[in-house]
């Protein structure tokens, strides 16, 4: 029997109306399937925190924290959730130790003058001593259903991006222009076909997509939430994107995070988009 996958936004830039939750430019999400308790993403702050308890979701029981890439409103949550388990064992509270998945250079510096570091404030020796941490280029299947894709092949040329400013500082010592080689993505392989869900998609929700129709051997998608970097894209990448979504045929498209409002409204004339916020629940 196919499990159930249920995703709960605690951080997105916006919230949805009655609910008296808070925004930030950042993104997180709660996914509990196969009696598995993952966060994805941590945001910028402890916001994710706050909401959740709001809420009245219990975030000291993880056993999964999964980063979608390194960016500062992706992962700088790390350090309150770190806080917060650290403050469990000195109470002692119930608390678990959780797996986190990433890219190997999820956590390597990343600059973009004047910032000299919009990665990971936390690097990966600090994070190894908190988590069991599992740093794979490669699909790690969570459960039977869900699956960390690892790093996304760049297929598409309109999904080609300039690096422009943004350089990475490599494990062995080298800088080099950041192609943002870590961002990667979930998918959840549910009854219906496949359900995407991303952090930014600067690797392109396109190549996301293709790839993990190889990865689960699925050709069918039936939902697709998360950031998808369109805030200024080209024409080119605007009208490949509407195409390749329009061919999918998709209930849904829950865009979210970085995607501008313009591109929200040409991305519609093409596909289902739906609106996002913090509080809202989805399942499939």
């Amino acid at each position: 029997m196919t499990s159930r996958l249920s995703l709960t936004v605690l951080v997105d830039n916006t919230t949805l109306t009655d609910h008296y939750l808070t925004a930030e430019p950042g993104l997180s999400f709660l996914i509990q399937t196969g009696g598995k308790k993952i966060l994805f993403d941590t945001g910028y702050s402890d916001l994710f925190l706050s909401n959740a308890r709001k809420m009245g979701i219990n975030l000291g029981d993880l056993d999964y924290v999964v980063l979608s890439h390194g960016h500062l409103d992706h992962t700088w949550g790390l350090i309150p959730l770190v806080r917060l388990l650290t403050e469990a064992t000195i109470e002692d509270m119930p608390r678990t130790m959780p797996e986190l998945v990433a890219h190997p250079l999820c956590f390597c510096p990343k600059e973009k003058l004047p910032l000299v570091n919009t990665g990971s404030i936390l690097n990966e020796a600090e994070a190894c001593r908190q988590f069991r941490v599992n740093l794979s280029d490669k699909p790690v299947w969570i459960t039977d259903g869900l699956v960390f894709l690892g790093e996304i092949p760049r297929r598409f040329p309109f999904e080609q991006s300039d690096p422009g400013k943004r350089k990475i500082l490599l494990p062995d010592g080298r800088i080099e222009p950041d192609r943002l080689i870590d961002d990667t993505a979930l998918a959840f392989r549910s009854s219906e076909g496949l359900v995407i869900i991303t952090g930014c998609s600067h690797a392109g929700i396109c190549n996301i997509t293709q790839y993990a129709r190889e990865v689960c051997n699925e050709r069918k998608v039936v939902g697709i939430i998360g950031g998808l970097h369109l805030l200024t894209p080209s024409t080119a990448q605007l009208k490949g994107t509407g195409e390749y979504l329009r061919e999918l045929h998709l209930p849904a498209v829950h865009a979210c995070h970085c995607t501008s409002l313009a591109s929200k409204i040409a991305l519609a004339k093409y596909c289902p988009v739906q609106e996002v916020g913090v509080g809202m629940k989805l399942e499939w």
